[in-house]
């Protein structure tokens, strides 16, 4: 912990995730004031951020912004994707996260400091199948983060995505074997699915003081899923 990080204020939303939960107790460890944000008890703000007024006073003293909250549960493809579906999901993935950002900028940009990081997704970079607005909505951060770390680059404030691959939270973890199977098989290039507290710790990187030459920046932590891993040869690389 620096003497600086002790006195910065962080904010979390969808802090109750498996994800969430992993960043404010990673953030706490390196010594920032944690502010918890969720739809749901237990958080220090319970506030849904789609439906009601972001609370902007709770906000102008934010240092890090870490935009997490999102919902990866509406499962269609684009041929059968409803309105309500696809509004749903760019509504919580999308313009709440504008909107949390958007309050915490006006204090970072009065103190000339601030580290944002947006929760996006690996599906954003290669799309996902059955999931056309949710790889939309997190593809959509990306765009809000080059151009928001544009505008406030030289006022000390940094901007980026963080895109998890597959993680071992537990809605992952309890999905039916036969589909934990076949991302196994398919789509984990390690061998293994991610574990929160590696995510927890990109964030916490993009978060600290020694971060402030890295803005605009997506970066996957998906253990490879992204990368060609066919063999051309005659066995998999793994044996």
């Amino acid at each position: 912990m620096t003497p600086q990080q002790a006195q910065r204020r962080a904010l979390v939303t969808g802090s109750n995730g498996g994800i969430g939960a992993a960043i404010v107790g990673r953030l706490r460890r390196d010594g920032y004031s944690v502010l918890t944000l969720d739809v749901r008890p237990p958080a220090d703000l319970v506030v849904d951020l789609v439906m009601e007024d972001i609370p902007r006073e709770a906000l102008a003293e934010i240092d890090v912004c870490v935009s997490n909250a999102g919902i990866v549960d509406i499962l269609s493809p684009a041929h059968r994707m409803s309105a309500e579906k696809w509004d749903r999901d760019l509504a919580i993935n999308l313009t709440a996260s504008f909107r949390v950002i958007q309050a915490c900028l006006i204090g970072m940009r009065e103190r000339n400091y601030g580290r944002i990081i947006a929760m996006s997704s690996l599906a954003a970079a290669i799309g996902g199948p059955g999931q056309v607005a949710y790889s939309a909505s997190k593809a959509g951060l990306l765009g809000m983060t080059m151009a928001i770390a544009a505008e406030n680059a030289a006022l000390g404030i940094t901007v980026n995505a963080v895109l998890p691959g597959v993680i071992a939270t537990e809605k992952v973890r309890s999905m039916p074997p036969e589909i934990l199977k076949r991302v196994h098989d398919r789509f984990l290039p390690t061998g293994r699915m991610g574990e929160v507290f590696e995510v927890a710790a990109l964030v916490a990187f993009l978060a600290a003081e020694d971060a402030g030459y890295v803005t605009g920046q997506a970066i996957e932590v998906d253990g490879g899923s992204s990368l060609n891993s066919m063999s051309m040869g005659a066995s998999s690389p793994r044996t």
